[in-house]
């Protein structure tokens, strides 16, 4: 009886069970089963991870951030490119392929930040932080690392060249509570237009009345104005 109870509490068949190591090299060892590294799993993830990195490092501070100075979402674009990339990357030994990603688009597609509403030039950028995490991780052995990294240049190229030229060419548009309301009236459009550059400071182009309230004697303008070059 006491032999038995030695041998159920023998380290070297503890160990036995836990490490499964056998005769093979390194790649042969296991954990409770479980495979202690795959070498090419691993230097694949450290390879894709990279060079995802590195194509969100260029759209996030290269390209956004040099032309909006929002460093709040700096953060949102960084962590959801790697959240996205890594969940893709591991689930997709369980053959979850384009189902899996476009369940992810839609589940991104429901989210709602109620605390700050997003301006959809942002939800654009998340939604290529997604997009570019979901094919990195994705990209099977019938995409060459060529055509991936074609596929991310262009976007890549194309959002440069419409922070950095075609959206300076176009006007910005902001709203304003606005409580001189009698400003508002046709005949008087050039003096709403000169006091809104007084008040704001900005070249504007054009105003609209998005919505009117009486009651508050205060109007919600639509306001165009030129960017600063």
């Amino acid at each position: 009886m006491i032999s038995y109870i030695l041998q159920l509490f023998d380290l070297s068949s503890i160990l036995g069970a836990i490490f499964q190591t056998g005769d093979a090299p390194i790649e042969g060892i296991q954990f409770f089963g479980i495979k202690l590294i795959n070498p090419t799993d691993f230097w694949g993830l450290i390879i894709r991870f990279t060079f995802n990195f590195l194509i969100i490092f260029v759209l996030v501070k290269a390209i956004y951030y040099s032309q909006n100075k929002r460093k709040e979402y700096v953060f949102i674009f960084f962590m959801m490119n790697v959240i996205v990339f890594l969940l893709c990357f591991i689930l997709q030994k369980y053959d979850v392929g384009l189902g899996f990603a476009l369940g992810l688009f839609a589940m991104f597609g429901i989210i709602r930040y109620r605390t700050d509403p997003i301006p959809i030039k942002e939800m654009t950028y998340i939604f290529m932080v997604v997009g570019i995490g979901v094919f990195n991780a994705l990209a099977g052995k019938k995409i060459s690392y060529a055509e991936l990294l074609v596929a991310n240049l262009i976007i890549l190229l194309i959002t440069w060249y419409l922070e950095r030229y075609w959206m300076l060419k176009q006007n910005g548009t902001i709203r304003i509570n606005y409580e001189r309301i009698e400003l508002i009236h046709p005949d008087r459009r050039e003096e709403l237009i000169q006091d809104l550059k007084d008040r704001t400071g900005l070249d504007v182009v054009s105003v609209s009345v998005a919505k009117m309230s009486f009651l508050r004697d205060t109007v919600r303008l639509v306001v165009s104005y030129k960017p600063e070059k």
